[in-house]
């Protein structure tokens, strides 16, 4: 008779999981060294040649002991690292070593936030912590969410069920394209775009736009575009949605963590004036994903969410005390991701996450400094939050797009690419702490290099 592979919980599996985290953990390494820098050399073809060559047969008659180890070190090998200097593309962070290590607890437990019997602790938890931070934006509530994007519809369903259907999305054209998404997936008109000549919505134009609708309105603000980091005048925009008895949601996906910050937290005065607000701190929160967060001021509206299942939330359950979690979330089966983040708040402080948010705006001050200094370089502008984008002066649109391209088909680093006032730019995202002036110097090096070559 074959014995049964251990489990990851139970008496037995702290012991079952040691050895398995020194395969992985070694893994990890060997994987990284072979990578040797921020992302595998070659493009989409080579990757995926490798990969298979590791994976062979997907689901083989019989199993192998070492396709842990393999596998890890093929992803590792194969991947765009974020904690490293020179991959600075996206709204991808590090994650904290704690929070990662928090996460295997929950991977190992397995808890399901669908009904406390199945989330005791966990319920309790996400119940504090949610609170916590939502009254860190001014706000009375929030749900986890799987990020910005599954937010932003959160915030579009709870206004059309407190407004009807004939609910109109107004958002500027820099806003993040979950929001019109939400809107064509929840039944709504069409949304009105305003226009944001400098990467912001412009009052102005909001109030031309907002004079000249009727019927329920849900104006959206952004708190960091996801192009150039930019961030809205929330108080004017907040002012004019009181003056027109609009809806104000603020998508604060990026922007959010600058709450923790002593110095940078007044960027997003006006915050608390909205009705719904998206966070999202696996980006400058520097969690494993996912780790999403929508903020709300009325805490009623989610009996919209509401549902009812026997045997998740009976009658005679609520009633004797036990939470009713079905309200909490538009999914049924649903991990803990509120551990990663609590234990992250509880070891580091405010003062800790909020040093680690100064320290990436500064970095990207810095490289903008450097952009702007090189006579090979444009810069497009001060930089609000962390990413500065730019480019090689005098290219066209096509040679920003083959040094981008040709940068990753080496390995050699990793740079995003954004559309403002017309033209493509580079686009470098400083979510690293750790990043130093000889690396900046460095991904500016490469990218001049390519540039010229």
């Amino acid at each position: 008779m074959s014995t049964a592979p251990p489990l990851a919980s139970g008496p037995d599996g702290p012991d079952a999981l040691r050895p398995l985290l020194d395969t992985v953990l070694d893994a990890l390494a060997a994987g990284g060294r072979a990578r040797g820098g921020p992302l595998p050399a070659g493009g989409p073809e080579a990757v995926a040649a490798r990969l298979a060559d590791t994976l062979g047969d997907v689901l083989p008659d019989d199993g192998d002991p070492d396709a842990l180890r393999a596998l890890v070190h093929a992803l590792a090998a194969g991947a765009a690292d974020p904690a490293d200097p020179l991959c600075a593309a996206h709204l991808h962070c590090p994650p904290l070593a704690v929070a990662t290590a928090a996460d295997l607890a929950v991977s190992a437990l397995n808890p399901s936030l669908d009904s406390w019997d199945q989330a005791p602790a966990a319920s309790a938890l996400e119940a504090a912590v949610t609170r916590a931070l939502a009254h860190t934006a001014g706000l009375a509530d929030a749900l986890v969410t799987t990020g910005g994007t599954e937010s932003n519809q959160l915030a579009l369903l709870l206004a059309r069920e407190a407004h009807g259907s004939g609910l109109r999305l107004v958002c500027g054209a820099g806003a993040h394209h979950s929001l019109p998404r939400a809107a064509w997936l929840l039944g709504l008109p069409d949304p009105v775009v305003v226009p944001a000549p400098d990467g912001i919505l412009d009052p102005a134009a909001l109030h031309h736009v907002l004079t000249g609708l009727t019927g329920p309105l849900l104006v959206a603000a952004t708190a960091g575009t996801t192009d150039a980091g930019l961030i809205d005048p929330l108080p004017e925009i907040a002012g004019l949605c009181t003056a027109h008895g609009a809806r104000l949601h603020v998508d604060a996906a990026y922007g959010g963590g600058l709450l923790f910050s002593d110095r940078h937290r007044d960027k997003l005065a006006g915050l608390e004036a909205a009705h719904t607000v998206t966070l999202d701190l696996h980006k400058l929160g520097w969690q494993p994903v996912a780790a999403g967060l929508l903020a709300v001021a009325r805490p009623r509206e989610l009996a919209a969410l509401h549902q009812r299942a026997d045997y998740l939330n009976a009658d005679d359950d609520t009633e004797a005390g036990y939470p009713d979690l079905l309200d909490r979330s538009l999914r049924t089966t649903r991990r803990p991701d509120i551990l990663k983040i609590a234990v992250t708040l509880k070891t580091l402080g405010r003062s800790g996450l909020g040093a680690l948010v100064d320290q990436v705006c500064a970095r990207a001050r810095e490289f903008a400094a450097l952009v702007h200094t090189h006579p090979g370089f444009e810069l497009y502008g001060r930089p609000v939050i962390s990413t500065v984008l730019f480019r090689p002066a005098g290219a066209d649109d096509d040679t920003v797009a083959a040094v981008r391209r040709g940068l990753l088909e080496e390995g050699r680093a990793v740079l995003g690419r954004a559309r403002l006032g017309g033209r493509l730019w580079l686009k470098a995202t400083l979510l690293n702490p750790h990043t130093g002036p000889d690396e900046l110097a460095q991904l500016l090096e490469l990218a001049e290099r390519t540039t010229t070559g």
